[in-house]
């Protein structure tokens, strides 16, 4: 029997059950659900980035930005607020489009 002990999407145990297995779960208190988003964060961003193909990446990339709404939610904002503060951000220090790395500053 495979012990997972992780966070997992909400359908995952049904999905589980419909295939004719049994799982058990828990509902986690706030602090909790807080650290396993984190870890889920970080295993999300690992999976990302062993990726090889396109499509691959491309689904990891949806799983993050699931996470990310998660965490945005735990921190009391909407996902329209995280994006709004994004493109505040974005307004007043540019996003990545440009693909500028920084070597060095002179002191």
């Amino acid at each position: 029997m495979p012990i997972y002990n992780k966070l997992v999407r909400d359908r995952i145990p049904e999905i589980i059950r419909a295939s004719g297995k049994e799982c058990r779960t828990t509902v986690l208190n706030e602090d909790d659900y807080k650290k396993e988003l984190h870890a889920k964060l970080r295993e999300e961003s690992q999976e990302y980035a062993a990726a090889g193909e396109p499509e691959e990446a491309l689904e990891e990339l949806a799983d993050l930005l699931e996470v990310i709404q998660a965490l945005a939610a735990v921190h009391g904002a909407t996902w329209e607020e995280l994006n709004a503060l994004r493109e505040r951000k974005a307004q007043a220090r540019g996003g990545f489009k440009d693909q500028v790395f920084l070597l060095d500053v002179d002191d």
